[in-house]
């Protein structure tokens, strides 16, 4: 699992695939306050990007690219 709930923290782990949209969805709703995590991400699905993108959580941490910094994280 890419997904997974540690320390105050929501972690995006490896590649986030297609089937991690829903546990991060439910991740952020149940805590919304808790920040995103992206130090170990590699990659991104677009399910779970849209994800990030309509629910705007805190993050913390560098994206893996410069598309993804930019266009969903906002950096």
């Amino acid at each position: 699992m890419s997904v997974r709930i540690e320390g105050g923290a929501i972690f995006l782990e490896g590649r986030c695939m297609v089937e991690d949209a829903e546990t991060l969805l439910v991740a952020i709703l149940e805590n919304p306050q808790m920040p995103i995590d992206l130090v170990g991400l590699l990659r991104l699905h677009m399910a779970v990007a849209q994800v990030l993108l309509a629910t705007k959580p805190p993050t913390r941490g560098d994206a893996p690219d410069i598309f993804l910094s930019r266009n969903v994280f906002g950096r």
